[in-house]
Parts: structure tokens; C-alpha cells; sequence
């Protein structure tokens, strides 16, 4: 049976098939990855800050387990949310990694969520290097540099469509 067209108000291209919408589990795990990697490569500074804290760590490593379907969608949700206290009891650009992995693992949720890794990925380095745009810059460019093929083309239009949304983190 197939599911009824979806009629939300979230961008169809997110919304799972067996949902109504136009996204493929392929193309979902996709963004979840690439997610949990823009959040991964700026962890450092959160781990710098909160040694003891594994839950963004955590939550990272479950976005990779939910794409290879290790663990169910309900299960990465979870991390998600520990990742989010883990955000609120930080500080600074710290806070900020937090989001960024809570958002990466989301993504099994609502592959919408797939920006949120890379926004806060880059809001934490503006933070960091506030008095250095090169950075921000290469961060944007590297992030940009790990898309695969098959998600490009969707996460760049995203990013155009949401540019306002996101107040120009994205360039």
C-alpha cells in the first residue's frame, strides 16, 4: 500500500516515502552522516571544555549506528536528547557543539534536521575564532567539501532556502 502524499509544511524532499514525501532511506542515512560529521569535526572544543561529558560523543556515534541500522530511529532519538541537556549545561561555543550533535543524530527523526548539525557546527567556531573569518570561512568550505554526491544538490538548495533562517552562518 502506498502512503498517502504527504501534505505538511515541512520541504517533502525530507519527508520519508513511506511517509508521503520524496525522501529515500538511502538519501536520509546520507544526511545523517554527513551531519554527524560537520558536528565530529569540531567536538574537540567541547570535549576541551567537558571532559567527563561523553553525550555529544554518544550522539555522534549513534547518528553512524541509526544510517548503518544498528539501532532504531526511536533509539538515536534518544541521544538526541542527551545531547540537548548535554547543550544546555554548556557554555559558550561548547553549548553550541552540543546542538550541532544533538541535531547530526535528529536527523534519523526529521532528516530536516541535517543543517542543524552543520549551523551549530559553525556558530561554534564563530565563537571561538570570533575575531577570525578565515576560520569560519574554512569551516564553511570543508563542510561544504564532505558532501557526497548524492546529497549535494539537496543540502545546498536547503541551506539557499533557509539562508534567512539561519542569518547568514552559511556564507
Amino acid at each position: 500500500m502506498m502512503a498517502e502524499k504527504y501534505q505538511g509544511k515541512r520541504d517533502p524532499r525530507f519527508v520519508r516515502i513511506q511517509r508521503g514525501g520524496l525522501l529515500e532511506d538511502d538519501i536520509h542515512q546520507e544526511l545523517a552522516l554527513w551531519s554527524a560529521l560537520c558536528a565530529e569535526h569540531v567536538l574537540f572544543i567541547f570535549e576541551q571544555n567537558y571532559p567527563d561529558d561523553a553525550r555529544p560523543r554518544e550522539a555522534i556515534t549513534a547518528a553512524r549506528a541509526w544510517a548503518k541500522g544498528e539501532i532504531s530511529m526511536m533509539q538515536a532519538r534518544e541521544f538526541a536528547y542527551a545531547a540537548h541537556d548535554a547543550a544546555r549545561e554548556a557554555k559558550g561555543a561548547a553549548k553550541d557543539v552540543a546542538r550541532a550533535t544533538g541535531h547530526a543524530v535528529a536527523t534519523a527523526h526529521m532528516a530536516d534536521h541535517e543543517l542543524g548539525g552543520a549551523y551549530y557546527a559553525i556558530r561554534a567556531v564563530m565563537k571561538r575564532y570570533a575575531d577570525d573569518d578565515e576560520k569560519v570561512q574554512e569551516e564553511r568550505e570543508w563542510q561544504v567539501g564532505q558532501l557526497t554526491d548524492a546529497i549535494r544538490d539537496l543540502v545546498l538548495d536547503d541551506m539557499r532556502l533557509r539562508a534567512k533562517k539561519f542569518q547568514g552562518v552559511f556564507g
